[in-house]
């Protein structure tokens, strides 16, 4: 019988039986599915999808089920689809739970009118299902990622200055000192008076110089930094306060202004203060506290606001002492001091950290960020790095260049840090009891922590070490499985 034969009430039965069995092996046979009603509320999901409400940030249905599609749900389509009534057949849609091949189809009543759309996540691994088109999306999310720094890294004002490039959310870690440290330098950016951070080198220092001057009142102002270390002693005169036309032999007989004057408005970074030579020091102490500067060559006093915030890595009130650091400076600059940890205080931020690091690696590098091996993220939190951050990342690019793949092992990380000159490697962090015991005498945090880490290796055993897969089979982030990987014994959030 062919179509033209059908009676009309047997062609719409036909019609709502392949809308039914359309819709029953789409359910079943999909990674997900979604239903949204006219004002784009969610109104129902499947059980594959409810997989994904912890990594969406959700640990209850009802907090997701009823809400408008936007807010639980980041870089969603729906609007698109039920405002056009057009179908979005293929696309890709990244999110906290990941990145995902989606489709997204308009829902319409008998007269035609859209009255929902429904959604489907087609694959929740599409690196394995569609890999040309992923690389290629790769390859122009990093071509856009890059072209974001690049424009936050040149971004100019008015007056031809550049903005901080760096937020709080820049200064990765979540561990209580990288917490207090945060804390303190946000209540730091809401005060006009000098800013002292004091660190080891690669800690961060100049990261949080930035961060305070774009959560301050003078954000839409300049942030001007110099390092003072780079710059020979007979130039830093000049290069601070500027140079009055004609002042010397070849000056630019426009004249030139200095940092302070750059920096009128904003905020004023000085780097590694504690190598500025004693001459200068008078002068600087002078310019801050009368709020003027005097161009080299020039008679005439100017007036700027700036608000300094200045660093070290050395002991400032040990070169106080031995006489190469005046005194009233080092006060006059130590109105709010923040010591910035060092790594080794921070362990528990390694796993993030050498996640953010890998991202920025690939983004640079065009390649994947590399995998580590449990054991090898584990030797890492075991160093005590002496140059922090900055070495830490100099570890994971000599690791990830000399590997052929893009997964390190613990072998791979510790012939690198033996041969960049780590006196002595210190061993892996031990891992979790695998005894299986289970005394109830012992504290709960302890035997949480054992269950904890024996769900932890069923996961990645189950889906043969691959991270994302094992914490999106948990319902936690892929960081919080790094962190459990590496501390085992951190007591759980119970």
């Amino acid at each position: 019988m062919t179509s033209a034969n059908l009676l009309p009430r047997d062609a719409q039965s036909i019609l709502e039986l392949a809308a039914r069995s359309m819709f029953d092996l789409f359910a079943n046979a999909s990674e997900g599915m979604m239903l949204v009603d006219r004002q784009a509320r969610v109104v129902w999901i499947n059980d594959q999808y409810r997989r994904y409400l912890p990594a969406l940030g959700f640990d209850r249905e009802e907090d997701f089920v009823g809400h408008p599609v936007s807010a639980v749900v980041q870089n969603t389509l729906m609007h698109q689809v039920l405002e056009t009534g057009k179908p979005i057949l293929i696309d890709l849609l990244t999110n906290r739970a990941g990145t995902f091949v989606v489709s997204r189809i308009p829902l319409r009543d008998a007269a035609g009118t859209v009255i929902g759309a429904l959604g489907i996540v087609l694959f929740d691994q599409p690196e394995t299902n569609l890999q040309p088109l992923i690389a290629k999306f790769s390859l122009l999310q990093r071509d856009l990622e890059d072209a974001r720094r690049e424009l936050a890294s040149h971004r100019v004002l008015p007056s031809g200055q550049r903005q901080a490039r760096y937020t709080f959310a820049s200064f990765v870690g979540s561990s209580p000192a990288a917490v207090e440290v945060k804390r303190q330098a946000r209540r730091a950016a809401q005060s006009s008076s000098p800013v002292l951070l004091l660190g080891e080198t690669g800690t961060g220092k100049e990261l949080l110089a930035h961060a305070i001057h774009a959560s301050s009142a003078r954000a839409k102002g300049p942030f001007v930094g110099v390092n003072i270390a780079a710059v020979p002693d007979t130039l830093l005169e000049a290069e601070f306060f500027g140079v009055a036309p004609g002042a010397y032999t070849g000056a630019d007989r426009k004249g030139r202004d200095g940092k302070f004057k750059l920096a009128d408005g904003g905020t004023l970074f000085l780097d590694e203060i504690g190598d500025m030579p004693l001459g200068l020091q008078a002068k600087l102490l002078r310019a801050l506290q009368e709020g003027e500067i005097e161009p080299l060559g020039s008679n005439k006093l100017i007036p700027f606001d700036a608000r300094v915030v200045a660093a070290t890595s050395r002991d400032l009130l040990a070169l106080v002492r031995a006489g190469r650091f005046r005194e009233d400076l080092y006060y006059r600059l130590s109105v709010l001091p923040l010591r910035v940890p060092p790594l080794r205080e921070r362990r528990s931020d390694i796993p993030a950290l050498v996640e953010v690091l890998g991202e920025d690696m690939a983004h640079r590098s065009g390649e994947h960020p590399p995998e580590l091996e449990p054991q090898a993220l584990a030797l890492l939190a075991a160093q005590a790095w002496r140059g922090n951050i900055r070495e830490l990342r100099n570890v994971l690019e000599q690791a990830a260049l000399r590997s052929d793949s893009d997964r390190l092992s613990a072998a791979q990380v510790e012939a690198v840090l033996r041969e960049s000159g780590v006196a002595e490697v210190a061993p892996a962090l031990a891992p979790a009891s695998a005894s299986g015991t289970s005394d109830p005498t012992r504290p709960l945090a302890q035997q949480v922590a054992e269950l904890e880490q024996r769900a932890i290796a069923a996961a990645m055993a189950a889906t043969g070490g691959n991270k994302v897969a094992a914490a999106r089979m948990l319902g936690i982030s892929r960081a919080k499985l790094y962190e459990r990987l590496v501390n085992p014994d951190q007591n759980p959030d119970i």
